[in-house]
């Protein structure tokens, strides 16, 4: 299964793996499953950290060799992921968890997660 990780997973999963549900870690965990990271991941930890968000305080370049070191792929975002944020409802205003879901939507992945308010989005997306 081909499954990119949302922000806060993707941190949990590289510093600290104990908040990461059993579910979480059981699919993280899998050999069988591709990891997937995308570039607005980096984007959101950045501009948040830059505004004051200690829970987004990592350097985000460290993470990001440390995940392409572990095997994670890197997502970029393209053209057709923009375009397939037209097509979410507007339930969340949140720009970076509505493109990680317009991205999982547009490459056939499935977005874990562990926000109730992206979860309950249609489509491809995993509440963990």
């Amino acid at each position: 299964m081909r499954l990119l990780l949302d922000t806060h997973l993707l941190l949990w999963a590289a510093t600290a793996p104990e908040r990461l549900s059993r579910t979480a870690r059981k699919l993280i965990g899998d050999p069988a499953n591709q990891l997937h990271f995308s570039v607005v991941s980096l984007w959101e930890i950045i501009i948040k950290s830059a505004s004051g968000r200690s829970d987004l305080s990592i350097d985000a370049h460290a993470l990001r060799l440390g995940l392409v070191a572990s095997d994670y792929r890197e997502l970029e975002i393209k053209g057709s992921h923009a375009l397939a944020v037209a097509a979410l409802p507007d339930r969340h205003k949140d720009p970076f968890d509505r493109m990680l879901i317009a991205q999982a939507t547009a490459e056939g992945m499935t977005l874990l997660t562990s926000d109730k308010a992206v979860a309950d989005y249609p489509g491809p997306v995993r509440k963990v």
